[in-house]
């Protein structure tokens, strides 16, 4: 197979990926506080299903779905033949290491997430760090402080995923089908003189507050 044709199949397997997450999850996209734009983004949200990233990035426009690269679990992403053809190859996304790390291991991910923006690609992001209960939102770890920091021309969007945990629970291998929502909220950025702790908690206020009532 040509480099042409092994492209045209990937852009194939991606659009039947993203329509497979929206008819299975009944995903529907919110755009409550922006919309749609080919503009530098970082989508962070709640995490509480290895799904999360599938339905965020299916609940995008295509268009925007070409420049948009999740950022993934590389201890559960970078494991298994198809679940790793379908992160580096489909999905293009950016697998990180989350256990066991120092201050230096932190910054290397910081660099390695202003790699993958580069000068085109938005992000999705999921600053918890590793999936919840769905019942609360977990603490934001500090990646998302430090990107902003270094990328200030970057949107930072908000964005609320319902009812994943119910439809992937933990420890499950098969989904089950249900209605879920992305909610899209109001782009922020770290305020001037803002300390880490206020940020992060702000912005973690900002996934819970695009919870529907």
């Amino acid at each position: 197979m040509d480099a042409h044709s092994s492209s045209r199949l990937v852009a194939s397997s991606a659009s039947l990926l993203a329509a497979a997450a929206r008819l299975l999850a009944g995903a529907q996209a919110r755009w409550l506080g922006c919309r749609p734009d080919l503009r530098q983004r970082v989508y962070f949200s709640n995490h509480t299903s290895h799904l999360d990233f599938v339905v965020l990035w299916g609940a995008l426009p295509r268009k925007l779905r070409a420049f948009t690269r999740p950022v993934a679990a590389r201890d559960y992403w970078g494991t298994g033949t198809l679940r790793c053809y379908l992160a580096t190859q489909v999905f293009n996304a950016v697998l990180l290491e989350r256990a066991n790390l120092d201050d230096v291991g932190r910054r290397q991910q910081v660099d390695l997430l202003l790699e993958a923006l580069g000068e085109c690609y938005s992000l999705i992001l999921f600053p918890e760090g590793t999936r919840g209960t769905g019942r609360e939102i977990a603490p934001f770890k500090s990646g998302l402080y430090h990107l902003a920091l270094k990328r200030p021309d970057v949107e930072l969007v908000p964005v609320y995923l319902e009812n994943l945990h119910r439809i992937l629970p933990k420890g499950a291998l098969l989904p089950v089908p249900l209605l879920s929502s992305a909610s899209f909220g109001s782009p922020i950025r770290v305020l001037p003189g803002e300390e880490k702790e206020s940020f992060l908690e702000r912005a973690r206020e900002a996934v819970r507050a695009l919870r529907p009532a």
